[in-house]
């Protein structure tokens, strides 16, 4: 911790002030405590890990990244969801398609089954549907 006062870097922990570290400076004899870290720095990181987790990283690979605690990054991007209003649309969809949506048994070779997600989409509510249906096999497959 450098002294604010002769930039020295001479100094030792002088007790707490009010849950705050103090700190004394052993040159010039300066009773100092630490100032909080400035809140524009503080929002650049809060706003660069949202990014980095709205392009898929983890908390704990922002963290590292970052240099901050992912329990904060995890906080961080907590509160921006909570601050979001919640997504509605006046427009009703009937129905929604789902491309590649298969269900694998046993090898992945083997498609059991797929399906359409239908949903219904209502003011206050919706109501989703799933559509199964079966393959129908081929005429060289042996089944």
């Amino acid at each position: 911790m450098n002294c604010p006062k002769c930039k020295s870097h001479d100094t030792r922990k002088d007790g707490k002030v009010k849950a705050k570290q103090r700190f004394y400076c052993k040159k010039c004899h300066y009773h100092f405590t630490v100032k909080k870290k400035s809140t524009a720095s503080s929002a650049r990181i809060k706003k660069n890990a949202l990014e980095l987790y709205l392009e898929g990283l983890g908390f704990r690979a922002i963290g590292r990244f970052l240099k901050v605690s992912h329990v904060s990054v995890y906080q961080w991007i907590k509160n921006f969801g909570e601050k979001l209003a919640p997504l509605q649309s006046d427009n009703h969809i009937k129905v929604v398609e789902l491309d590649e949506l298969h269900l694998y048994v046993g090898q992945k070779k083997k498609i059991a089954g797929y399906g359409l997600l239908l949903i219904e989409m209502g003011k206050n509510s919706s109501i989703a549907y799933w559509v199964p249906a079966e393959p129908k096999p081929a005429k060289n497959s042996g089944i």
